[in-house]
């Protein structure tokens, strides 16, 4: 007996990431079954889940004290597959018992199984299975299977031959008001086919297909409260698939009809845009840190510089970059890669007046509708050209004026997007303006090739207003 329960010891501390409180508790059960003689005339064992394979493994074994054992050799240590033992992987998932499924054994002999739950700290950390020859056919199985038949040939009025037809994806199932299956169409055969049920399930009991921890009591509760519908929905996870349940009760006739819809391929492709856009989310906040790295090195050099004009360059392109990082750093706060315009326009509108502090007399406000959510290249797009045309307000508009004002208007009609940018400045004459400005080149490429946009530029001694648009 020492041996083994060191073996259950070291065949958890392999396979399993349980607590010591746990294995304690296999190891009592394991104990209780050998000093007690429980289940004298059967086979028993104790399976837990490999961690890493998702497998039943077999972490104890006793035969049978009265007679001989259904197995040549110990199975310590081997797997239970699936599409073998499903009685053992459904009470694994459900925390239910399972009692006179058909299985297959390790050494291909077929046995009926009674599987119970070991449970420790309110999850499952094991199950006892209890083995049966299948000639020894259990009393309950057969009571079940013979008051099924009584019932398959009663009529019921909501279950027509077309309802229950092979032509319908989702897993039908009908229970009669004592629990037993009476009818099912191919795809409800299908489903426990792929679980691992190894015979034909019709004339099980409800608790025995239960995907859940639902028992056929527990249904019967339900629909005998008055504040429950004549239906209710659930969504489950059965090992690593999903499914929408549907519960029909007819109360007329006694019967419960259960619909079981496969979504894990939604599930997995919702999980997997899930995690593709975490990790978008991270690239974008990547993105963000290395512009901003190349923000520093520009400034840096920036102050280095002997001349304005390279000064100038590199504080210009400086502001253009810090324009795009704006836009990354939302992104990387966001699932969606629509972003609202107001939030990127604000920045650049605060970064520039900040880099312009300097020139105190020169004031700037902004009227930008809160509802424009764009695609962020077009955020981008638009980012970098109010940015450019600022930095032209600041940069020539106001050359020997004591006071200046710029305005920014953004706001959306019949599915254009318009923005302008207005100063109160000097003005220019526009065919003097010089052709290697490379500002006014931005502005002129991105509005007409990216936005596919209208510009308009009018100027005056009054000032100038920069004018664009573009169908949203």
């Amino acid at each position: 007996m020492i041996d083994s329960m060191q073996q259950i010891k070291q065949l958890c501390k392999e396979y399993t990431e349980l607590s010591k409180e746990d294995i304690n508790e296999l190891i009592t059960q394991a104990n209780h079954i050998l000093t007690r003689n429980l289940y004298p005339d059967n086979d028993v064992f104790i399976d837990v889940i490999n961690e890493l394979t998702g497998d039943a493994v077999v972490i104890f074994q006793r035969e049978p004290l009265s007679k001989q054992s259904l197995y040549s050799k110990n199975i310590v240590g081997e797997k239970a597959q699936r599409k073998n033992e499903a009685a053992v992987y459904r009470t694994f998932e459900t925390s239910l018992n399972t009692v006179g499924l058909l299985a297959r054994s390790q050494e291909n002999v077929m046995v009926r199984q009674r599987v119970y739950p070991i449970r420790n700290q309110r999850k499952n950390i094991g199950v006892v299975i209890v083995e049966d020859s299948v000639d020894e056919k259990m009393k309950n199985f057969l009571v079940a299977q013979s008051e099924a038949k009584n019932y398959q040939n009663i009529p019921i009025p909501i279950t027509s031959k077309e309802f229950v037809t092979d032509n319908i994806d989702e897993g039908i199932l009908i229970f009669n008001r004592k629990g037993y299956l009476v009818q099912m169409n191919r795809a409800a055969e299908s489903y426990y086919h792929g679980f691992g049920y190894l015979e034909d399930i019709l004339g099980m009991h409800y608790d025995n297909l239960s995907l859940d921890m639902s028992t056929f009591e527990q249904l019967n509760y339900l629909r005998s409260r008055n504040d429950v519908a004549s239906s209710m929905e659930k969504e489950i996870k059965f090992g690593n698939l999903y499914f929408e349940m549907k519960y029909i009760f007819d109360e007329a006739e006694g019967t419960v009809i259960v619909i079981i819809h496969d979504v894990t391929e939604v599930r997995k492709k919702e999980a997997e845009i899930s995690d593709k856009a975490v990790v978008i989310k991270e690239i974008h906040h990547r993105v963000k840190n290395n512009l901003q790295s190349v923000v520093s090195i520009l400034s840096i050099q920036a102050r280095r510089c002997q001349t304005d004009e390279a000064k100038k360059v590199l504080t210009e392109s400086v502001y253009r970059i810090m324009a795009i990082a704006r836009t990354h750093e939302l992104l990387s706060k966001q699932l969606e890669d629509d972003i609202s315009l107001k939030s990127v326009l604000d920045s650049v509108v605060e970064n520039m007046h900040r880099c312009y502090e300097n020139l105190y007399h020169i004031t700037i406000d902004s009227e930008i509708e809160t509802q424009l959510i764009l695609e962020s290249d077009t955020v981008v797009t638009i980012a970098l050209v109010v940015n450019e045309l600022i930095q032209n307000c600041y940069d020539h508009a106001f050359i020997d004026c004591k006071q200046g004002h710029i305005q920014v208007k953004v706001y959306e009609k019949n599915q254009y997007v318009n923005i302008s940018i207005e100063d109160n400045g000097i003005g220019y004459q526009q065919d003097k303006k010089g052709q290697n400005n490379l500002g006014l080149q931005i502005v002129t490429s991105y509005v007409k090739e990216k936005l596919r946009g209208i510009l308009e530029i009018t100027s005056s001694e009054q000032g100038t207003k920069t004018f664009f648009y573009f169908k949203k």
